[in-house]
């Protein structure tokens, strides 16, 4: 293939896949109230449906790396999509929590090379003063499945059973995957480097004890001494893999990339960002379902302004960056997220739709312009063979945040809703509502950590996208 071709058609690839990834999230946390009610669980025990594909998601994103540089992006590409399709099918076919939980594991295999190996693609094939309006490009055509996402599962538990929702991804997957057998370029790694299997150990046994702790001690069913034994053990554990890191030559993840100071805040930033808004995507639908009495139809359609804000702004996102820098637009724009945040808390039964909609609009618009800033200043000063590396960091750590922004949200929920029970409308609805002023304060104070940016940061992403689109 042709360099202009690669260019051409490689965006398509990776958003069909992006699609098909972001349109399966979304309608499970919008069919969580009705997969609960099917199953006879609390709604909220739930989480673990959605918190185990995103912690999957972190421990294996550190292999994918390893295995585009060792076996090519392309083949690895087409196996994760594959193995995506499989786990689908599989979800779709659970008769309990546990196998809808396992098969939401296995998802996240999937996803964590076909996420990252995806943006790896991309970063490679793209100079750096095309690169934010490449990822731009490839992240619109991905947004339409947040977009759909809402309604569709909406709309299928509502009508039929929420079985379905996982097998949308079987005709999404087959088209991705012939795309990439097309278009998808095989990029590997300059040397072969081995795998670093004590790191993989240490860093995935340590994030995934401290992400289940996170979810058990919402659930009240482990004591406080032995949740602290275990904690420790944890902290332990990433305690041993940074060391390790530092001791070994191919370490699973390189942390000498920290010392780049763009990469470093946009990284570290972005976790402490996610925290504070990683749960919204579970406890919205609990809002509207459980809290407020809507149907699962209607409250997918009230998630529907936050994707397609989140597109609007994709389409200006360059300029405003090019106009404000990335300094001032991360202050100033985490503290509005912060802010959205602390007003859904006025949302209560009597609320008009529209006003629920402008926050919606609101939420996704700000957003936007935030994970666009964070991601591609995280590549602004990243040198072309230290890309993938990056990318696994990167990857890694905004799943991290994810699923623990998901756990922490749900705990403070489930913190404030006390012993009373989930069916009990009013004390949800309280509890939510001081969930998301506690979250929103979070996010408030996240922004201090963006201040150590300097006014020219990420001119090299920003500015060069303006030019190259005239």
């Amino acid at each position: 293939m042709s360099p202009s071709t690669v260019k051409t058609y490689l965006p398509w690839v990776v958003a069909v896949a992006l699609f098909m990834e972001q349109l399966d999230t979304t309608i499970v946390n919008t069919a969580v109230p009705a997969i609960a009610q099917s199953l006879q669980v609390a709604p909220l025990s739930l989480k673990a449906v959605v918190s185990s594909y995103v912690l999957s998601l972190a421990v294996c994103i550190p292999v994918s790396g390893w295995m585009a540089d060792r076996f090519g992006t392309r083949r690895v590409f087409g196996i994760a999509v594959g193995i995506f399709i499989f786990a689908s099918i599989l979800c779709g076919l659970a008769l309990n929590a546990p196998m809808l939980v396992a098969g939401r594991i296995l998802q996240g295999v999937g996803a964590a090379m076909m996420m990252p190996v995806g943006r790896l693609a991309i970063i490679r094939t793209f100079p750096k003063a095309e690169l934010l309006r490449a990822m731009n490009f490839v992240i619109i055509p991905a947004l339409i499945g947040p977009l759909l996402g809402p309604t569709v599962g909406g709309l299928i538990v509502h009508w039929l059973s929420w079985h379905y929702i996982f097998f949308i991804n079987v005709p999404v997957g087959l088209i991705a995957l012939w795309l990439a057998h097309r278009y998808m370029p095989d990029y590997r790694g300059d040397a072969a480097r081995p795998l670093d299997i004590v790191g993989l150990v240490l860093f995935g046994s340590g994030v995934a004890l401290l992400s289940w702790l996170l979810e058990v001690f919402g659930e009240h069913t482990i004591d406080a001494t032995l949740a602290g034994i275990l904690l420790l053990l944890s902290l332990s554990l990433l305690a041993a893999y940074f060391w390790h890191a530092r001791q070994t030559p191919h370490p699973l993840l390189r942390l000498a990339l920290f010392r780049v100071r763009t990469f470093r805040v946009s990284v570290i930033g972005g976790f402490i960002t996610r925290l504070g808004v990683g749960g919204l995507p579970f406890l919205l639908p609990l809002l509207y379902q459980l809290g407020l009495g809507m149907p699962a139809w209607q409250s997918g359609l009230l998630m529907m302004p936050v994707a397609a804000a989140a597109m609007g702004m994709k389409f200006i996102s360059s300029r405003v960056l090019a106009r404000f820098g990335y300094r001032r637009v991360l202050i100033v724009n985490t503290v509005m997220i912060g802010v959205v945040v602390c007003l859904f808390a006025l949302v209560t039964a009597t609320t008009p739709i529209a006003a629920i909609v402008l926050l919606g609009l609101a939420m996704g618009f700000f957003n936007s312009l935030q994970y666009t800033s964070m991601n591609s200043m995280a590549f602004a000063d990243i040198h072309t063979p230290d890309s993938s590396m990056a990318s696994t960091i990167s990857s890694s750590m905004q799943q991290m945040s994810v699923s623990f922004g998901l756990a922490c949200g749900s705990l403070v929920a489930g913190w404030y809703l006390g012993d009373l029970p989930q069916t009990d409308r009013a004390a949800v609805t309280t509890a939510l509502h001081y969930a998301f002023l506690t979250l929103g304060g979070l996010t408030v104070l996240s922004s201090l950590s963006f201040w150590t940016l300097r006014p020219g940061d990420g001119e090299s992403v920003s500015r060069g996208t303006v030019r190259v689109a005239g």
